[in-house]
């Protein structure tokens, strides 16, 4: 091992860490701070918060978008809301409930620190939020909504009907731009980091360094490495990627989550997958049809005797809303068993009838209605009058840069934020964290830890002309050269797919170390190949999307051969990490607590190096390991 990963998680009883530490900490005066340049890369929550936030506090930043403009960030598409431990409903729920959930749900592979730090700032994001005029729904008399998602027996998920990443992603930009026009943050769009320090202007083909105190990359996560998932499709792992390859550790690159409510494939060349939210399982009861033969059927014609709601009947605790991991290996193994509905039986169903005849149409519509108009669009079928077609897929990354408490990287300065750091999901992410998580990173971790950074550390301004930077941006162009100039028979989008078709077989919802070993086989060969026969039409000096995909598409093949490593060092199944040959009688995950229980964070080692792993043991001195349960 050559790294020192220091996880930096303060002493004392839980409940006072967050608070303790935010007194401890140093402070920046408000004079000073003008001093400081802070580089945000990413528009998301986690980055548009940060940016916003940070110059309001008087530093100065600079944000970058590979997008035309920051409401573009893949965060809009978050649909089912936002947990918050608030107990509105006065169900039970408390921030300790909160942090418990987290924990389990993530299969006892997350910081303590961390997740009881989330849970406690999670009650100041709303207060945020409804300031900002985020649209949250109400009740009749006025207050705040709350509904039920995936892992937990309380409801704690604010939303805005389906649109709530949306509506968030608004405030925070709305923070972002009065910024922007006071001056403390100057935005630059169709801007990609290619380097730690090196941005490509998407437009003009120009490669230029850009210099600063400090780097917050908020850049999202990897999960297009599958090729299809219902990530954006320019969604990509290059800013993490990039600055691995420069020294930041990567943490738990296969714990992958595949979401268990999205269309499913409809054919061979088909770009992306459409995710509809997980609020659904609320009242859409999921189900298959008992007997392989009446599979054909339409499903209003399955009389009830002959339906078998799988997750109520597994899971009678939980149900419909059995955590993401659980509920998407059921569906594949009624799937696997040839009771799957739909083209290639790859499909469940999801029912509204009951919910209709209970609440009616008009309620249903009320919570739903433009995820019901989405999925009509997409498939020409009316789910208030056939259930809707739903199979599993690829959807978040728990997995990232290796960040300690105070979300710093193993590089000195480099700061990680919402999905693209490994810290506060384990191997398994709660339905309607990942907004909160974004947020608590963007307005409220980072303008604290970033404070102490600066004052803790004196730091020696680097010139421009320094022979380091001339280097980083020599060897950016260069990998331009090289990609352009293979002038290959094949599109970038065919390795792309050979690429996803090799890492959903071997490192998807199931693994094995003969499919891992497999994947790791075939991977360096499709790498090889990519790098001499890959077309790239036009040059770098101008617009040119497809070198974009180009060097997204390199990075991937990179990552993807770390993650079947990390897959198959981890001899265990714990959330997403399924591995077949480490599971209970009945098919559950289970973990090897006295071998696995750390944090895997892998070292780059230089071009054509095995990677090298590195472990931060996990300490669970509030919580009880034990078997995951949901029945």
């Amino acid at each position: 091992m050559t790294l020192e990963l220091k996880s930096k998680t303060p002493p004392g009883p839980l409940p006072e860490k967050w608070d303790r530490h935010r007194f401890d900490m140093k402070l920046v005066n408000p004079a000073n701070k003008r001093k400081y340049t802070v580089i945000v890369v990413g528009s998301g929550l986690a980055g548009g918060a940060a940016a916003a936030t940070l110059s309001e506090l008087g530093y100065n930043v600079r944000c970058y978008c590979y997008q035309d403009s920051p409401r573009r960030a893949h965060s809009i598409a978050a649909q089912g809301g936002i947990n918050a431990a608030k107990n509105y409903q006065n169900d039970g729920d408390s921030i300790q409930r909160l942090f418990y959930d987290t924990i389990k749900g993530g299969d006892f592979r997350s910081r303590e620190g961390n997740v009881y730090r989330l849970a406690q700032i999670s009650v100041n994001i709303i207060d945020q939020c409804v300031a900002q005029g985020v649209p949250f729904a109400r009740e009749y008399g006025g207050l705040l909504a709350n509904r039920s998602f995936g892992g937990a027996q309380v409801s704690r998920t604010f939303y805005a009907r389906g649109q709530t990443g949306q509506q968030l992603l608004l405030g925070a930009y709305q923070a972002l731009e009065k910024e922007i026009a006071k001056g403390g943050v100057k935005m630059f769009p169709r801007a990609e980091m290619l380097d730690l320090i090196v941005v490509r202007d998407e437009v003009t083909g120009t490669i230029e360094p850009h210099l600063a105190d400090a780097v917050v990359l908020a850049t999202g996560g990897y999960g297009n490495v599958f090729y299809l998932s219902t990530n954006a499709k320019g969604c990509n792992a290059t800013a993490i990627w990039r600055a691995h390859k420069r020294g930041a550790a990567f943490a738990n690159p296969c714990f992958t989550q595949i979401h268990p409510t999205c269309i499913p494939v409809a054919g061979e060349y088909q770009s992306k997958l459409t995710l509809m939210s997980e609020s659904l399982r609320n009242d859409g009861r999921v189900w298959v049809p008992k007997r392989k033969e009446d599979c054909a059927k339409p499903p209003n014609e399955i009389p009830e005797q002959d339906r078998d709601y799988y997750l109520e009947r597994k899971y009678p605790s939980f149900g419909n809303l059995a955590p993401r991991d659980i509920a998407s290996r059921a569906a594949k193994e009624v799937c696997d068993e040839g009771r799957g509905v739909g083209p290639g039986g790859r499909g469940v169903y999801l029912d509204f009838a009951d919910a209709i005849r209970r609440v009616g149409e008009h309620a249903i519509r009320e919570r739903y209605g433009n995820l019901f108009e989405m999925y009509e669009r997409i498939t020409d079928e009316n789910p208030y009058k056939i259930p809707m077609r739903i199979y599993p897929a690829v959807h978040y990354t728990m997995g990232g840069i290796w960040v300690d408490y105070n979300l710093m990287s193993t590089i000195p300065g480099l700061h990680v934020a919402g999905e693209a750091n490994f810290s506060d999901h384990g191997a398994n992410r709660l339905g309607a964290s990942a907004l909160m998580q974004g947020l608590a990173d963007g307005y409220f971790v980072l303008p604290n830890t970033l404070g102490d950074y600066f004052a803790s550390n004196k730091l020696e301004p680097v010139s421009a002309d320094a022979p380091e930077v001339a280097r980083a941006v020599a060897d950016v162009a260069e990998r331009t050269r090289r990609l352009l100039a293979v002038k290959g028979t094949r599109t970038v989008a065919s390795f792309h797919r050979a690429l996803g078709k090799i890492m959903w077989e071997h490192c998807g919802m199931a693994r094995s170390a003969e499919g891992l070993k497999t994947a790791l086989e075939l991977i360096p060969k499709l790498r090889a190949e990519f790098w001499r026969d890959v077309m790239v039409p036009g040059d770098g000096a101008d617009l040119n999307q497809t070198l974009e995909h180009a060097g997204r598409v390199a990075d991937f093949l990179e990552l993807g051969e770390l993650m079947c490593r990390d897959a198959l060092h981890r001899n265990e199944s714990c959330g997403g990490h399924f591995r077949v040959e480490y599971q209970t009688p009945d098919g559950e995950a289970r973990r090897d607590d006295e071998h696995f229980a750390y944090v895997a964070a892998w070292e780059f080692a230089g071009e054509g190096q095995p990677p090298i792993l590195n472990k931060e043991p996990l300490v669970f001195e509030n919580i009880k390991l034990s078997q995951r349960s949901y029945k």
